[in-house]
């Protein structure tokens, strides 16, 4: 196979059942933390590409057509260009993307398996899945759970202000905060047009234009994405403990994603964006009042926002235990 590192005979004999998995872009921060969870486990083979040849589209193929699942970290061009070359020429290609490209196109399935109408065998059975927008995941989790439920309309006109740690801009803001002195807190997407809205509405269910605050700040991983509700708009009258047992109901069971009770959320009235980083898994808070609540989920955007959520869709597809391998 021309561009392909093999493995060593022992290794080869380790894995002589595992599932071959091929990461097209590690080199990236999603690409790297995948690459790195995946190296460990017996039950994963990685198809590696060699590093002059990792740009190449005709060695890329060769990769993913050996491969059970690839997973593209790509910027969404990339993987445009990659996803149009494996279509054209067929064959049965396991995708998974991790980049903004297709996450409202159709065919593809939305790795988010927590929504629950189907969504987890969906992705036990799919050929393209697309991975769940950091800011996304949050925002989808908590305004489709209102919508769904029936405490808030369709066409409920929310807010949702969403803090992240630098890793989530990719290498070149990893650079930046390295190497300047960035350390106030910094607003962006200030013209609504942030590329996560398109799913957040798509997914969620929400009808109206979502008001989006996200913000980076001064630490690596983290991420706490924050919806504030007006309790004249509800439909239901519900302060932070009746929200507390909407979200409990509606995610038992669920792995990766808890509700906490009210009271056990902050760090003396604070809450920090990086207390799950280095984690998969994600936490919902609630707090606020009855005229005022806020339901907020903190993540680590490597986590559950990236990486993590990646090998989640993964573990689904390859038929292996949905948290393996994974940080909880």
């Amino acid at each position: 196979m021309v561009g392909v590192i093999r493995m060593s005979q022992g290794n080869e004999e380790r894995n002589l059942n595992a599932r071959k998995v091929f990461v097209d872009g590690r080199e990236g921060t999603t690409g790297l933390r995948i690459f790195e969870r995946l190296s460990d486990r017996e039950d994963i083979k990685l198809v590696n590409i060699s590093p002059e040849n990792r740009k190449d589209p005709q060695s890329r193929l060769e990769c993913m057509r050996e491969a059970d699942v690839s997973v593209l970290c790509l910027p969404d061009a990339a993987s445009r260009e990659i996803v149009a070359a494996a279509d054209a020429e067929g064959g049965d290609f396991r995708i998974i993307d991790a980049s903004t490209a297709f996450r409202v196109a159709s065919g593809w399935v939305y790795g988010l398996p927590e929504l629950g109408s189907g969504r987890r065998e969906a992705l036990a059975g799919a050929g393209r899945v697309s991975v769940p927008g950091c800011h996304a995941t949050g925002f989808v989790l908590i305004a489709g759970v209102l919508i769904k439920r029936g405490v808030v309309a369709e066409d409920y006109p929310f807010c949702c202000h969403s803090v992240t740690g630098y890793s989530g801009g990719g290498k070149k803001m990893i650079e930046d905060y390295r190497s300047r002195e960035l350390k106030a807190p910094r607003q962006y997407g200030l013209a609504q047009t942030h590329k996560h809205l398109p799913e957040m509405r798509a997914v969620s269910g929400a009808a109206a234009p979502i008001a989006f605050n996200p913000i980076v700040a001064d630490f690596y991983s983290g991420m706490l994405v924050t919806v504030p509700l007006h309790g004249g708009l509800m439909r239901q009258k519900a302060g932070p403990a009746e929200l507390y047992e909407i979200f409990a109901r509606y995610f038992e069971g669920q792995p990766l994603v808890r509700a906490v009770p009210p009271g056990g959320e902050s760090e003396d009235g604070y809450l920090a964006a990086d207390a799950l980083a280095g984690r998969d898994s994600l936490e919902l808070l609630f707090f606020g009042d009855e005229a005022r609540p806020v339901v907020a989920a903190r993540y680590d955007n490597l986590g559950k926002g990236a990486s993590g959520a990646a090998i989640q869709c993964m573990n689904i597809m390859l038929g292996l235990s949905e948290t393996r391998g994974l940080k909880l």
